[in-house]
Order: C-alpha cells, then structure tokens, then sequence
C-alpha cells in the first residue's frame, strides 16, 4: 500500500491500481481526490468535509462511490443514488479493493458549551487508523495511525497518551494546517520521545510505502 499525505487531515492510499482517498477537506489540495476510486469521510466539519470537491469527484468519475457518516451521507445521497453509503461504529465494507472497519461514534470536546457532533475513524486493511476528529481506540492491533496531532479540541499531553493507549508501529502528522513552522520541532521532539513509538511527519504531497 502506499500512502500520501495531502495538506491537514487528508491522506492517499493506493493499492493494486485503485484509490482510496479520506477526509478531502477545505484546507486540502483541490487535486487531493482526482482518479479516487473511493471516498471516505469521518464527519461534517469544512476540513474534513469539501462539499463541492466531494461532487466534483462523484462527478468526474461515475463508478466513484462514498463511504461516510449520516450527516454527510444526507447532503449528497439524493444526487447519487447508490453511490453514497451510510456507515456507522462497527460496520465493515470494501471500498475499491480496501477492507475497511467503522469505529467510534462521537466528535471529541471542543468545549462543554458546545454539542458533539458525530465522528467516525475508519481502520483500512486492518493497518492503516484515521480516527478523523476524536482519540478513538479502535480495540484492535494498529500498524500505522494517523496521528490528529493539533487541533482546538486537543492538548500534546493527550496526542501523546493517545499513541501510548493504540500503540500503533508508527504514526504520521495529519490534522496539522494549523500548527505552525516554528512549533512543529517542539511537537516533534516531545511526541518522537514519549509517545513510544517511530513518530513521523510527511509534507504534504510526500508519499511512503506501508
């Protein structure tokens, strides 16, 4: 499998000619879902959820289809029959040759004051866990997690916790449009010495082999 890592919580994952693509949001490269097979989105937030990118695939590609949550699901089932498929916690289903897992069920606190929404993580291949916007524990062995390692809803203490508690082989940076140049060493360093395991950050656009 290869992945790619595309700007914030959007990655590329490609296998026997086929695309997988998760989480094409509104701080991600319009390309980032060009020639997707299939689209996996965790939840409705705008950097996770392009509306007119995710069209604008379903579009290009007739045969493309959608994997993602209820509230996504309603904004685009109707224009693509077929095409657009409801997921929850603990549904399984292949989507362009990749096997994929549901888990999880709630976005994380952003604060008491304001309601959670719903959020799902999908565990690809059973290797490779995007948990989207929440420190999901898929309850199972991970090889690669995709680490949210910034966000208005998380502190370090807890990203790092969070990679103690998966226990992944290696994890790599996404949700981190918006942690800046000059903290990302600081990130870096204390997440690469604490978290417990191979610790990575791709630029966006690099790829690796899984």
């Amino acid at each position: 499998m290869k992945l790619t890592k595309k700007s914030h919580a959007c990655v590329r994952l490609e296998k026997d000619g086929r695309t997988l693509v998760l989480d094409p949001g509104m701080f991600t490269e319009e390309d980032a879902v060009l020639g997707a097979d299939a689209l996996l989105v965790t939840h409705e937030h705008p950097d996770h959820f392009d509306e007119g990118r995710l069209r604008a695939a379903l579009d290009a590609r007739p045969d493309t289809e959608l994997w993602t949550l209820r509230s996504v699901a309603e904004r685009l089932a109707a224009a693509y029959p077929g095409r657009v498929h409801t997921v929850g916690d603990g549904d399984t289903f292949t989507a362009a040759g990749f096997d994929v897992e549901v888990h999880g069920e709630l976005h994380a606190v952003i604060h008491p004051d304001i309601p959670r929404i719903t959020n799902v993580g999908f565990l690809v291949d059973g290797a490779v866990f995007h948990p989207g916007d929440a420190l999901t524990v898929p309850g199972r062995p991970v090889d690669t997690l995709l680490l949210p390692v910034m966000a208005p809803w998380n502190k370090i203490s807890e990203v790092i916790d969070y990679v103690r508690e998966v226990k992944p082989r290696r994890a790599y940076d996404i949700h981190d449009a918006l942690l800046t140049d000059l903290a990302r060493p600081i990130y870096d360093r204390q997440i690469g010495a604490l978290a417990g395991t191979d610790h990575q950050r791709l630029a966006s656009g690099a790829s690796v082999g899984l």
